[in-house]
């Protein structure tokens, strides 16, 4: 499976050619669903199985609040389990980025 080269500006710090997207699927999903459009999450979902991206959200934490939360519901997951929903995540975020 390679990255469709529509996808490389979601990718601008890292070499796509090189990306090992079987080893790498959790980076890949985080940074598609985070930042895609509608093109990638569709890419995404036909791509990877439900499991492999409810471990994205239960692992990762990059991914902004307003995104973890309309997976979170999409994917019927336990709010308690998305990381970047969770308060110390939120409050080290809001202190990084206060806006």
């Amino acid at each position: 499976m390679t990255i469709p080269s529509s996808f490389n500006k979601y990718f601008w710090d890292v070499d796509v050619q090189s990306l090992d997207i079987s080893k790498k699927s959790l980076f890949v999903i985080q940074r598609l669903l985070d930042k895609g459009d509608r093109e990638s999450v569709s890419w995404v979902l036909k791509n990877f199985d439900q499991d492999t991206i409810k471990k994205a959200f239960t692992t990762l934490r990059d991914f902004s609040p307003k995104v973890g939360s309309f997976w979170q519901l999409y994917l019927n997951l336990p709010s308690e389990e998305v990381i970047c929903l969770q308060k110390p995540y939120q409050g080290m975020r809001k202190s990084h980025w206060p806006y």
